[in-house]
């Protein structure tokens, strides 16, 4: 296998679940219980360089210049893409997040789609999309819909090789935006991957959940295809706010809502009571996105100033698939 004499830079997007996906059949291969759909965003990514390098003596990773080469979830995604590529060589990773980390807004999905597609380059692998989203899918289950621009499914599949996300329609028909208001960036104290295994084991809602995310997937797919936004806005909300009815019914209960996601909510159903078309989604964190049409962004943004700032609003449009910068 030819190493890159170069580091191999790739940028990925997050993406924010319209449908959730939340529980793993297995944790080891991060094979879904459900079936999911998200919509990537142009505003937050992450820029991953990765050089295979036989004088190096360990893996030495880079994330925002601080060292975590310690990371085990990082070097056995790298040991996945030595093996792939039949190599022994450490890697030199340097990771850019565009995106606040660990509070909800996707930087693992972008974090390891990045990593994905730079680092199964360096090490002289040509994977296609779809063997590239099924490789990110090891490092983060979110990640393999990152692969992809606009709206994208992951599929949940059963083994390792027939779970990977594909693209449901690129680039974006529909007029739609996401303001994403950000109350905090630090880290949450319960992570998703605990999150969801205490949610599967121990809510007595988990099946009705899996059951009714594969009606609200149907439902989300028909308003993509009829460009029907208001539509997809009423099931991502209700999809939302099923998967947090999770969290609540766990055993222990955890929630990530805090006072101000609460108020976000309310404003967003105050301006539907008067005629603004928007919803909201949230996910394992307390910030909360808000999903609109252009017109609507200067009102909703006006009404949110009177709470919070300006610079914890940013507004994002659908964002591109992996790009080699």
């Amino acid at each position: 296998m030819h190493l890159s004499n170069d580091f191999i830079t790739a940028r990925a997007h997050t993406n924010i679940a319209l449908i959730k996906y939340w529980g793993k059949k297995n944790d080891d291969l991060i094979i879904p219980n459900n079936n999911s759909l998200s919509l990537t965003l142009n505003e937050f990514y992450t820029e991953t360089s990765v050089k295979f390098d036989n004088s190096l003596s360990k893996d030495l990773v880079l994330l925002d210049d601080h060292d975590i080469s310690d990371s085990n979830q990082i070097i056995n995604f790298l040991d996945i893409i030595r093996t792939k590529a039949n190599i022994n060589a450490s890697a030199y990773v340097k990771s850019y997040n565009h995106v606040p980390t660990s509070a909800g807004l996707a930087s693992s999905a972008s974090g390891f789609a990045a990593l994905a597609a730079a680092g199964s380059k360096a090490a002289g692998l040509q994977l296609s999309l779809t063997e590239m989203s099924k490789l990110a899918r090891r490092g983060s289950g979110s990640a393999t819909r990152s692969i992809f621009g606009g709206f994208s499914e992951w599929i949940k599949g059963n083994t390792d090789n027939d779970s990977y996300g594909k693209s449901i329609q690129d680039p974006v028909a529909m007029d739609i935006n996401m303001i994403a208001i950000i109350l905090d960036k630090k880290p949450k104290k319960i992570s998703s991957r605990i999150g969801m295994k205490r949610s599967v084991e121990t809510s007595p809602y988990y099946n009705a959940w899996t059951k009714q995310t594969e009606i609200d997937l149907i439902k989300a797919k028909e308003a993509i295809k009829s460009n029907n936004f208001k539509a997809l806005g009423q099931v991502a909300e209700s999809n939302s706010m099923r998967m947090h009815a999770l969290t609540m019914s766990a055993d222990p209960s955890f929630m990530y809502f805090n006072q101000d996601s609460i108020e976000v909510i309310n404003t967003v159903k105050n301006l539907r009571e008067n005629g603004i078309d928007c919803y909201f989604t949230m996910d394992a964190g307390p910030n909360v996105k808000i999903i609109c049409q252009s017109a609507d962004i200067k009102i909703i943004k006006n009404k949110l100033a009177n709470k919070f700032d300006e610079n914890q609003m940013v507004v994002s449009k659908p964002g591109r698939g992996i790009e080699f910068i």
